[in-house]
């Protein structure tokens, strides 16, 4: 999720032009993958805690996969560069739980009626860390 205005108030026109953009980074994040050798992308794979499969799924799902973990962490005041500074494993962590994540419509939805930060903790797999972070000043945008 962008900072854009939420999809409510977007036209049809914009809302097919950015489906189309997101489609055609997938497209170019699957064509790099397939450029690469077996024995790179389990190295890849490995360098990230995953499995060969678990990378794939992740890449194909895109580059986009995890944009309302960013968005919720903007809304919940959480520095999206510090909290990946400070917390890489748990960023990275929190970026995959995101990506492969069943409640996106339920998430985008709220963030763009603006009441994701009241209610996040019900269906967010990363609830536990967001408030933590919350916690933690250092994190905190200014």
């Amino acid at each position: 999720m962008n900072d854009q205005a939420p999809a409510r108030y977007e036209s049809l026109a914009a809302r097919i032009a950015r489906w189309c953009s997101t489609a055609w980074d997938t497209v170019e994040e699957a064509k790099n993958l397939a450029s690469l050798d077996n024995e790179t992308i389990e190295m890849l794979a490995r360098d990230n805690a995953l499995s060969k499969d678990e990378l794939v799924s992740l890449i194909r799902r895109g580059p986009h996969a995890a944009d309302e973990m960013l968005a919720l962490m903007r809304v919940l005041n959480i520095d999206t560069e510090e909290a990946k500074l400070i917390e890489p494993l748990e960023f990275r962590e929190m970026h995959i739980t995101c990506s492969r994540c069943g409640e996106k419509a339920r998430c985008r939805r709220e963030l763009a009626e603006g009441t994701a930060a009241a209610a996040f903790a019900v269906y967010c797999g990363n609830a536990d860390h967001l408030d933590e972070m919350r916690a933690r000043p250092e994190l905190l945008a200014d």
